[in-house]
């Protein structure tokens, strides 16, 4: 399970998920197609399989989607305050911000700049925290927008096929 909160604590994002492993960008873990997520007022199955990559730093967790998603959606970053493994499970703090990198018309873009400017106010993000997340932004824009690694496909390709190759055996 990957457990996200808001900066006040209140329950967020859960992700039913499995490690996969790590390797020099950080921890990543996956879920197949059909896995569970939900927050209060929202529950799905996913419609694809995904991995989440859970880099050191704590300011980020991308997660990353192969051909074929529904939606178009290829990378998926939420960025984050205090992301990390507590025990054996992944946890966050939700920033609101997110890189979005779409294999359609939109292509890439900062996603929900509306939350973050409520948000920041409702919950009171010190300044430091909010221009360091602002700046990680956009770096983390830039280097999607340059494919750079891990944000290019074949990263996340071998990743999305480990999870594969694990699929058969993961218990629901």
């Amino acid at each position: 399970m990957f457990r996200w909160r808001k900066w006040d604590g209140s329950p967020h994002w859960e992700h039913d998920c499995v490690y996969v492993g790590s390797d020099h960008w950080g921890d990543w873990v996956g879920q197949p197609t059909g896995w569970r997520s939900h927050r209060p007022g929202r529950d799905f199955m996913t419609e694809s399989p995904n991995v989440t990559l859970l880099p050191p730093g704590g300011t980020w967790a991308g997660t990353f989607y192969g051909d074929g998603h529904p939606r178009h959606v290829r990378i998926y970053i939420d960025l984050a305050w205090d992301a990390q493994w507590s025990g054996a499970e992944p946890t966050a703090i939700d920033m609101d911000l997110d890189v979005v990198r779409c294999d359609d018309e939109r292509g890439i873009f900062i996603d929900d700049e509306d939350e973050w400017a409520e948000h920041r106010v409702q919950y009171g993000y010190p300044v430091g925290v909010q221009a360091a997340l602002e700046q990680k932004a956009a770096e983390l824009k830039r280097r999607v927008e340059a494919s750079e690694p891990p944000f290019d496909d074949a990263t996340a390709q071998h990743w999305l096929d480990r999870l594969t190759a694990l699929a058969p055996v993961i218990p629901r």
